[in-house]
């Protein structure tokens, strides 16, 4: 191999590095345009404004009921929560993966599914898209503490810790099956991630509030100044996300990487 060819390769390394890959340039070869930048910062944003949509719409639902006397009631939200994730995988998936969670980036990188690279960049997206819904949610509606939109243990620590734990090892199983798995089939990733969040949320949420999602829990705290139990919902879902992640590389049978 000449010393040019092993140039070129190394660019072509290091740009599937950063989330560009070939279908993404011309026919040509790898495009100017967009450039590995550009790329990084289409998911980043695309990060901020799917987390952005799906706080304020499943959060908005639980303040609404609140305020207004239950009029979307406790199906309704559950039914809310699942379709404003469904819509925003279908609508983002291809740009960012549509993660919108840290717990879930975290894991799909310890399983080399994703590029430890933009870990932090995810995750600080996923936090300041829930804190702008949050804060969005607090000036358009009179939010005081009886109508918190985050989520508090209702019972134990424990109790909530565990539920979180359950909740959140299901939805990973299903996002390994339908959105990781080549075998899958991929087109119904997003309605199946959704149906499995509004189940969880039907059978969660008078628990713990269902949240499966440290990012959906800390930017309402944030926001309303309540951090009771935050920590449930930093390892509820973290644990029992990197669990479902792995039961389901065992029942692949196929190494970690790809």
């Amino acid at each position: 191999m000449t010393r040019s060819e092993l140039v070129n390769d190394d660019n072509e390394v290091s740009k599937l590095e950063m989330g560009i890959k070939p279908s993404e340039s011309n026919e040509g070869g790898w495009s100017l345009f967009p450039t590995p930048y550009t790329v990084t910062l289409q998911k980043i944003i695309a990060e901020v404004v799917g987390t952005y949509f799906v706080i304020f719409a499943g959060c908005g639902s639980v303040v609404v009921n609140k305020l207004y006397g239950g009029t979307i009631t406790f199906p309704g939200i559950c039914v809310t929560w699942g379709l404003i994730v469904m819509v925003m995988i279908y609508c983002l998936g291809h740009v960012s993966g549509a993660h919108f969670n840290p717990a879930v980036t975290f894991t799909q990188a310890v399983f080399k599914r994703f590029s430890w690279k933009l870990v932090p960049w995810y995750i600080v997206s996923q936090v300041l898209g829930s804190l702008l819904a949050s804060v969005t949610l607090k000036l358009l509606f009179d939010v005081n503490h009886n109508s918190y939109f985050g989520t508090l243990p209702v019972g134990s620590d424990v109790q909530s810790l565990f539920t979180e734990f359950f909740i959140s090892s299901i939805l990973m199983f299903v996002i390994c099956g339908v959105a990781t798995d080549d075998r899958a089939l991929g087109n119904f990733a997003g309605l199946a991630v959704g149906m499995t969040i509004m189940l969880n949320v039907f059978v969660a949420g008078p628990v713990s509030g269902a949240s499966m999602n440290p990012a959906r829990s800390l930017g309402p705290a944030i926001v309303m100044h309540e951090f009771r139990g935050i920590w449930v919902y930093f390892v509820g879902p973290t644990a029992g996300i990197m669990t479902g992640s792995l039961i389901y590389q065992l029942l692949r049978n196929k190494p970690f990487s790809r």
